[in-house]
């Protein structure tokens, strides 16, 4: 499970965010590529736009569901 106080600091203010735990696996980018970004210096992912419609918020709800390690956190914010 993701974890707010783990956060990269990349990640775009809003609910979506990645932790620490990304093993970037490109799965959220290809998923949601609106809404996630690669990180080249530290090899991770982060939330670059938080969803702005509902095709955009279930992609990113289905990448948060299939990330492997649950790195994408969803705090209601």
């Amino acid at each position: 499970m993701a974890v707010a106080a783990n956060k990269h600091k990349e990640n775009v203010p809003g609910k979506y965010y990645v932790d620490d735990q990304c093993i970037d696996c490109d799965l959220c980018r290809e998923t949601a590529p609106n809404n996630f970004a690669r990180s080249d210096e530290g090899g991770y992912s982060y939330v670059a736009k938080q969803p702005e419609n509902d095709e955009e918020e279930a992609q990113c709800k289905q990448a948060m569901e299939g990330c492997p390690v649950e790195a994408i956190g969803n705090d209601g914010a």
